[in-house]
């Protein structure tokens, strides 16, 4: 509850936009016919000094969608139950509005105009969640429909990897495969690669807060 007001600073250093590390989990590879299982968003603030540090996560189990596609060979790999009892799992609409509602308070918040999307192979993200925002209607989405920030881009760039474990280890970050394909890990885990990555490109000259 003590937590300071967010730094409007960061509005000034993506020209705008305010990244969210985002994370989800699947029932295939196909945004239009597949379920959305797990969504994950990593709020970023930034320091006085101009440094990033994730701030908060916001999570939800999802329920399929009526008629959701769940592919054997990805829920071989994250290994959910879709009906267990014990997901709590939410609707599309509840979910995303509940993400949507923290995003939209941040990005007001820090004075940018709207949220871009963190992620690690950014494109299957963006595009499970504009296909969850399109089959719900929703009207306030805060991110931007097809702009994003791709961390194994800027991981092959810092780090020579771009497979998030390796990453992460060449980065020096913690990385426990029995928690993989968890939203909330993937996302946390990517959310410290960032702040890093972006951190270090500061430390060297690449931009620093200009005085006012």
């Amino acid at each position: 509850m003590n937590e300071p007001a967010p730094n409007p600073l960061i509005a000034r250093r993506f020209r705008g936009f305010l990244p969210v590390i985002v994370d989800v989990e699947t029932g295939g590879i196909n945004a239009q016919t597949d379920a959305l299982l797990e969504i994950a968003a990593v709020l970023i603030r930034m320091d006085w000094q101009g440094y990033l540090y994730p701030a908060g996560t916001l999570a939800h189990h999802v329920q399929p969608f009526p008629g959701a596609r769940l592919d054997p060979a990805s829920m071989a790999v994250n290994n959910i139950d879709p009906d267990h009892p014990f997901r709590f799992a939410v609707p599309e609409r509840e979910a995303l509005e509940a993400v949507f509602r923290e995003v939209r308070r941040e990005v007001r918040e820090t004075g940018c105009t709207r949220a871009i999307l963190v992620g690690h192979n950014a494109f299957f993200d963006l595009a499970f969640l504009n296909a969850a925002v399109a089959r719900t209607k929703i009207k306030r989405n805060p991110f931007h429909p097809f702009s994003s920030f791709d961390t194994v881009s800027l991981a092959g760039l810092a780090y020579g990897q771009t497979v998030l474990a390796r990453a992460l280890q060449a980065a020096g970050i913690r990385w426990d495969e029995r928690e993989a394909h968890s939203a909330i890990y993937d996302a946390e885990r990517t959310a410290e690669l960032f702040c890093q990555i972006v951190n270090r490109w500061q430390e060297i000259g690449g931009w620093m807060p200009a005085d006012d």
